[in-house]
């Protein structure tokens, strides 16, 4: 039995991690803040569904507690560690930029230095495609560069790409970093866009669309990422014994075990188009409130996933009406409506 320590379990993608883990037979510690940013009853829910089973166990602390964090990775000794507690969302971003520095950056470096100082085999933490920024050429691929981020919370995420290089040059250890598209699907964050529209079309209050629509993202249900990061524990990466041995298209450092990888559907889809699908699998119809573009946000993602099918045999590939549906189902058991 592996042991792998996750933190963020009570979040959305951390939370569908461990169980896939839990239900192969891995050993697993969450680790979660249970910080009130959207509902704590939410995220009570899943954590009380993943103490059903008997190889999990979970501290609440945050990242910051540098003190608890020690504690409780060194109690519990994992071979590997998946890290995806952060401050999240774009938006909150421009409010309270302060928490994604706490969080995501100083959280961060206290995380990579426990996984030092236990030498774990592998380390592996989520990005996000917002790093790609104000790119325009697309799908975007992790070889592209990537230095015009639009978001402090992009730019956090980006600041911990580079922290995670020199962390794996300097102490040889193997990280991943995934960079997540658009993710959705049951148990999905109530500030997410699914969540949004399917709550205010079933109560009849308009959904805010911004610029007017016309923006593309790349939708990623989170069976499947959840699925690629499993796959992905087992492809640790390895330092090259020379810059040429690295594969065309491979993001692999030159002189460290650190790779990115994007996790995508690697299919556009018109924000219109998510929206009439949404209103097909509620039988009812938006109030539909058009707006200009929010600031920081990027009219479209789009993910090569080239390099994670040559890595694990496998991309995402549920069709976006399946994975709203399934997120309708779920909505509905769960808040009654």
């Amino acid at each position: 039995m592996r042991k792998v320590f996750i933190t963020g379990t009570a979040g959305f993608i951390g939370f569908h991690l461990a169980r896939l883990l839990l239900e192969e037979g891995f050993e697993v510690h969450g680790y979660d803040g249970m910080t009130d940013y959207y509902d704590p009853a939410l995220k009570r829910a899943r954590h009380a569904m993943l103490r059903a089973y008997p190889g999990f166990a979970a501290t609440e602390a945050m990242l910051e507690d540098e003190a608890a964090l020690w504690r409780a990775a060194t109690d519990f000794a994992p071979e590997i560690i998946v890290h995806l507690a952060a401050q999240a969302g774009v938006r909150y971003s421009l409010e309270n930029p302060r928490a994604y520095i706490d969080s995501n950056i100083i959280g961060t470096f206290n995380l990579m230095e426990v996984a030092r100082e236990l030498g774990v085999g592998h380390l592996l933490m989520a990005s996000t495609s917002s790093v790609y920024g104000a790119n325009a050429e697309m799908p975007f691929r992790e070889t592209d560069k990537a230095d015009t981020q639009l978001t402090i919370y992009a730019a956090t995420k980006k600041a911990n790409e580079s922290m995670a290089h020199a962390h794996a040059h300097l102490w040889n250890q193997p990280v991943t970093m995934f960079r997540f598209f658009t993710v959705y699907g049951p148990w999905g964050r109530p500030d997410l866009a699914l969540f949004k529209f399917v709550d205010a079309i079933l109560d009849g209050r308009p959904i805010d669309i911004y610029n007017h629509g016309e923006m593309v993202r790349d939708f990623t249900y989170v069976d499947d990422l959840v699925r690629g990061i499993r796959q992905l524990m087992d492809v640790p990466p390895v330092r090259p014994e020379a810059p040429g041995g690295i594969a065309p298209g491979d993001s692999l450092s030159p002189v460290a075990p650190f790779r990115i990888v994007n996790i995508g559907n690697s299919q556009k889809v018109r924000l219109l188009d998510f929206i009439d699908a949404i209103e097909e699998a509620l039988g009812q119809k938006a109030i539909r409130n058009y707006m200009p573009m929010q600031k920081g946000d990027v009219p479209a993602t789009w993910a090569d996933t080239s390099l994670l099918a040559a890595l694990t045999g496998t991309r995402p590939a549920t069709d976006v009406r399946d994975g709203i549906r399934a997120f309708v189902s779920w909505f509905r058991a769960h808040y009654g409506k």
